[in-house]
């Protein structure tokens, strides 16, 4: 039996010209990456619509847009289905993600401001505190400070089309379920890799600060398919 999802959020509030189904639909996607929905999670467009404290209107057409993504799939019955990705496009996904996560190192090494390098190693910091408060518990905040981490980078490189290409697969990792920060050791040795990202891209070193983004992802996807096989 599908799990119902958690509570994403409060009402909508439409603003800066923003139509209220894309609000609708900017919403359902940040509670796809905070993990308020889940893969398996029905969404019902009058449970949607009261959570949000919108008609249906809207929220019919947001749940067209995510099923167009791919992102949800027809229920059986009423309402929609979060997807849930096989094998074969986890490892699809993580190679993509590779490949413009290194990008993104190498032309911030090239652009990255240097108030923007303080930054990512402030986030950095902030990662490393909530790594050593409790990995367990702080596994949530972890991946929040680890997708600011790499959501920095990706401004630092000054190209707006994989900064729009990268957030759009951030919505699909976030299909995959419990952070990779769940995995024994995963926290120290991103950090790890972390730090050399950001030292490499302060040597303006573009090809060390691309192959060391891709080893990153590389490891990632290693304890994903971890957590994968315990599924």
């Amino acid at each position: 039996m599908a799990r119902r999802p958690a509570k994403a959020g409060g009402s909508i509030t439409r603003g800066g010209g923003v139509a209220l189904g894309e609000a609708v639909f900017r919403s359902l996607c940040e509670a796809l990456q905070a993990g308020s929905y889940r893969a398996g999670d029905r969404l019902r467009e009058e449970e949607v619509a009261q959570r949000l404290k919108v008609s249906r209107t809207p929220v019919r057409e947001a749940l067209g847009r995510l099923a167009a993504r791919g992102f949800v799939e027809p229920a059986g019955g009423r309402g929609v289905i979060v997807r849930n990705l096989d094998i074969s496009e986890v490892l699809e996904l993580y190679a993509m993600r590779e490949i413009m996560e290194g990008a993104a190192a190498r032309l911030a090494a090239e652009h990255a401001s240097t108030p923007e390098i303080d930054a990512l190693s402030d986030i950095e910091q902030a990662f490393v505190e909530a790594s050593e408060t409790n990995a367990a518990e702080m596994a949530g905040d972890m991946a929040r400070l680890n997708r600011a981490f790499h959501e920095a980078i990706c401004r630092a490189a000054r190209n707006r089309y994989l900064d729009n290409a990268s957030r759009e697969l951030q919505d699909w990792i976030a299909l995959l379920g419990p952070t990779t920060f769940t995995v024994s050791g995963r926290p120290s040795t991103s950090h790890g890799e972390h730090q050399a990202i950001i030292e490499a891209i302060a040597a303006r070193d573009g090809d060390k600060a691309e192959q060391l983004a891709r080893a990153h992802i590389g490891e990632a996807l290693r304890c994903r398919l971890k957590l994968l096989q315990k599924q």
